[in-house]
């Protein structure tokens, strides 16, 4: 019997990644996705597609020149991607090569590992600091003239810890011949960004999602900015039909709703400080989060309590497996009635699994 072709060796050693997805029916604090709604601009956008615009290729380009016009950006200065994800993706597969580096402050965001590791680049991670601070000096001291490429997300997930402006701006100048990442998925949480900088600085890229405070996880939407000199070789790599025609209808409508975005981000920052709140009377550990979501140290009975909450309809998400993370659950900040069904679950659940602060 013949032999079946093999994949490559790269495909082999892929990280895989297996969301938690299926049977999710409930108050979803598990994907730090917006918990209660897209703009009701866009359902009206999706209500007026008809069946002949379907058939249609979709074309990205005149969406991001509104999107880069939104932004402060030039057109050539933003690609709109399915999601993140693609963006991670393509950077990827545009600067990692056999011999190159890929420097990871760890815990963060699975999905650098997983499009890293299906390169034949080597993944370096540096464990973060104590309750998470970003490793600057550790950082530092990995990069290599191997080094081609860095991911800072900031805010971090799962720990929402945020990284400063000037830690930033020490690593892109510790490392001219690498492409350094700022993934600002939750930057809307957050309030501040390095978009001014991609005019100046040649090797910064910089994500953001539209699947957060938009609401528009379902549609899969991202974007990357990048100087137009690197952008050229990004546009090469991607697929020019990658985001979806619907996607690219209803963007224009989300970014022109400024005063639903600023009422989601308001819900979320006063269900932010109430969840803490909860945390603090509760004498449960967290770490204080510049994201929608807050991490929190249940001990050696998170199973049992990511059990028990979704036995409550309310999911979260456990993130003990995560570098340094043991223990650790991580739950997302939506509008206040569901932080205060959440927080009614979270007492429900800690009496069941008779949890005390002096859990491991």
């Amino acid at each position: 019997m013949a032999d079946y072709p093999s994949p490559r060796a790269a495909v082999l050693r892929t990280k895989e990644y297996h969301p938690p997805l299926g049977a999710r029916d409930g108050v979803r604090l598990d994907f730090n996705e917006n918990t209660f709604a897209c703009s009701p601009k866009v359902l009206e956008v999706l209500g007026g597609i008809s069946r002949g615009d379907l058939t249609k290729y979709p074309e990205r380009e005149p969406v991001e020149r509104l999107v880069a016009s939104h932004l402060g950006l030039h057109a050539g200065q933003v690609l709109l991607t399915n999601g993140v994800d693609e963006a991670i993706h393509v950077l990827c597969q545009t600067f990692l090569e056999a011999g190159d580096e890929f420097l990871l402050p760890v815990p963060t965001y699975s999905m650098y590992e997983v499009y890293g590791s299906s390169t034949d680049a080597k993944l370096v991670c540096v464990q973060a600091g104590e309750d998470f601070a970003f490793p600057l000096e550790g950082l530092l001291q990995k990069i290599t003239p191997a080094t081609k490429l860095i991911a800072i997300a900031n805010p971090n997930s799962p720990t929402g810890r945020a990284v400063p402006r000037e830690a930033i701006l020490k690593v892109i100048e510790s490392a001219p011949h690498a492409m350094v990442l700022v993934d600002e998925a939750y930057f809307h949480f957050y309030g501040h960004t390095v978009l001014d900088l991609i005019d100046h600085i040649p090797n910064l890229v910089v994500t953001r999602t539209f699947s957060k405070a938009y609401g528009l996880a379902g549609l899969r939407l991202g974007m990357l900015a990048a100087h137009e000199s690197q952008m050229h070789w990004m546009r090469r790599v991607i697929s020019p039909y990658s985001v979806n025609g619907l996607a690219l209808a209803c963007l224009p409508a989300a970014i022109e709703d400024a005063t639903y975005l600023e009422w989601y981000v308001e819900e979320v920052l006063q269900g932010r400080d109430l969840l803490i709140k909860a945390f603090q009377q509760r004498s449960l550990r967290y770490w204080p989060s510049e994201a929608n979501f807050l991490l929190v140290k249940i001990g050696a009975k998170h199973k049992q309590f990511v059990s028990a909450m979704r036995q409550r309809d309310v999911l979260v998400r456990d993130r003990s497996n995560d570098p340094g993370c043991d223990g650790c659950v991580r739950i997302t900040v939506g509008t206040l009635e569901h932080i205060n069904r959440g927080i009614r679950a979270l007492d429900e659940s800690l009496a069941e699994i008779r949890w005390s602060p002096n859990e491991d």
